[in-house]
């Protein structure tokens, strides 16, 4: 049954939602990112400060506000848990495909549309953000819209249509801005300035245009940033900046990796885009200004956070969006042309996928092999969390062969040039790994790395004690022991809490391979567990 184009969206949204939303809550949230975005957003709502980022209700100043906003909308509503943590970018997720089909309809066609919103839906982790509670999805989709509108606005020969499209533009940047800083206006400047000098400089923006969508950017961005240093003054503001500063120029948090980190992360990560986009890193594609903006702010992302000492998987994820647009349009170009995948392509394509298919196959396994598995392993903290017995029910590698299947045999489609069959059966593929995923293999896996550490905490949420890790960092005691808004100085005082006159128990929690507090007599040790210590302190 053929479909109308018209109803191209509603199925679209339909799908996403389908696969988007239900189980969102299921597995815990992982530490760091998601654990600490969704804290600030507890802590707004316990302290019911709705203008200040905190964490451990002590200012943090790594992000602007306009992403908790949204988790603490949906913790209101559905409660403080993980489904209201991730729900913000599941319904960014729909909103992406969507807005992706609508701007490839607007700038090539209806089948251009669904086409580039299969393949996204269809790469591992552009559809795998969609279900976490980490910042990047909503980020990415302001930014990305507003170098659209960047676009429009540079090619508008309607004054008033120009007007408009830098209103929309400086709104969408200014949304960026509110959602994870500088950042957001840093790229899309990177981004214009790059197309200035390919166009060598003969394609200038109106200064209305100019004047419309600075005032747009600071209007929306700054109410907050205003209102920050009206209320306490400008040491937050500068703190956040120096933040921004240091993420930039050094390694925070020991996330220092390769130079090429994010090429690897971005080819293996998005399949199957990356791989088919690969064919149209040739001029021949670049048709057209909006071509050239993709292909421009593609470079313009990998290139700086290439440099940028700071590596995190997901820093390059705005990278993504372009990259899914250069793979539609060579797939498109393939099936305008009745021509097949280049060879090469479609190899690379059968052998990360297969190479995928198989990890994910074996990847339940290591419960029942793990006495093989062991031994080869050097490190007492990931053997004793593969030792912690969970229930594995013996199915789960079934998921991995399914999305095998669907490798093997959306390749035989691409192979013999039905490639928009081809692309269908890919995003089924992934859509139902992830989703299938997300219910019967991360609850498991989440259980052997920080399972005993979140049922302890949570074992010990309401009770008035101290709760603290020691040797490692986790925003996990904040979130899962609920952290009271009381004695704030003394929970974040380890010298205090550890080695102090102590008003109440303290509960300590390290790692196995940290044994510093063993010899502490007036510290108990509790248990061993998934690779954790859990000692008390108590009272004397």
């Amino acid at each position: 049954m053929k479909i109308n184009e018209k109803h191209y969206p509603i199925l679209i949204a339909l799908v996403a939602g389908i696969f988007f939303i239900p189980f969102l809550g299921h597995v815990h949230l992982f530490d760091w990112d998601e654990i600490n975005f969704a804290e600030s957003s507890r802590e707004m709502i316990i302290s019911g400060d709705y203008s200040r980022v905190m964490v451990g209700y002590r200012p943090f100043w790594e992000k602007p506000p306009l992403f908790f906003w949204m988790q603490a909308s949906a913790m209101h509503v559905f409660g403080i848990n993980e489904f209201a943590a991730r729900l913000p970018n599941a319904l960014f997720g729909i909103i992406t495909l969507v807005t992706l089909f609508y701007i490839g309809k607007k700038e090539r066609n209806a089948k251009f549309g669904l086409v580039w919103a299969l393949l996204f839906f269809a790469s591992l982790l552009p559809h795998m953000y969609f279900k976490s509670g980490i910042i990047d999805p909503v980020f990415n989709y302001f930014i990305f819209c507003g170098i659209y509108f960047l676009y429009r606005t540079m090619g508008s020969n309607n004054d008033k249509l120009g007007n408009r499209y830098a209103f929309y533009a400086g709104t969408l940047i200014g949304l960026a801005v509110l959602t994870k800083g500088p950042v957001g206006l840093l790229i899309p400047i990177l981004a214009f300035l790059s197309i200035l000098t390919i166009k060598r400089f003969k394609l200038w923006p109106r200064l209305k245009h100019v004047i419309i969508f600075s005032i747009m950017v600071v209007a929306v961005s700054s109410p907050w940033y205003g209102l920050e240093i009206v209320k306490n003054g400008p040491w937050f503001l500068v703190e956040f900046v120096k933040y921004q500063i240091e993420l930039f120029s050094q390694p925070v948090a020991d996330h220092q990796q390769p130079i090429y980190y994010h090429f690897v992360v971005v080819l293996i990560g998005c399949f199957p885009m990356s791989v088919l986009a690969l064919g149209s890193f040739r001029k021949k594609y670049i048709t057209d200004g909006f071509a050239t903006w993709m292909m421009t702010l593609f470079w313009v992302v990998m290139i700086l956070f290439t440099i940028v000492t700071t590596k995190i998987v997901h820093y390059s994820s705005l990278s993504y969006l372009p990259l899914s647009f250069l793979a539609a349009t060579y797939i498109i170009s393939r099936v305008d042309n009745n021509d097949k995948v280049s060879k090469p392509i479609i190899w690379i394509y059968l052998i990360l996928g297969s190479l995928f298919g198989i990890l994910l196959t074996l990847l339940p396994l290591v419960s029942v092999f793990k006495e093989q598995i062991i031994p080869l392993i050097n490190d007492p903290f990931a053997v004793a969390g593969i030792l912690k017995p969970v229930a594995w029910g013996g199915y789960e590698f079934l998921i991995g062969l399914v999305y095998l299947t669907a490798v093997g045999y959306s390749f035989f489609m691409i192979n013999k040039k039905k490639l928009i069959k081809g692309i269908v059966v890919m995003a089924l593929g992934t859509g139902f790994l992830l989703f299938s995923y997300m219910i019967f293999v991360l609850p498991k896996i989440e259980a052997h790395t920080q399972g005993s550490l979140i049922n302890f905490l949570e074992s010990k949420r309401g009770e008035d004690v101290y709760v603290m890790t020691f040797g490692f960092h986790s925003y996990a005691p904040f979130y899962y022991f609920a952290q009271p808004n009381n004695n704030i100085n003394k929970r974040a005082d380890k010298e205090f809490l550890l080695n102090g006159n102590i008003d109440k128990p303290v509960y300590i929690i390290t790692k196995i391979t940290d044994n510093r507090l063993e010899s502490r007599s007036d510290i108990r040790k509790l248990r061993e567990e998934g690779g954790y210590r859990f000692y008390l302190r108590e009272l004397y």
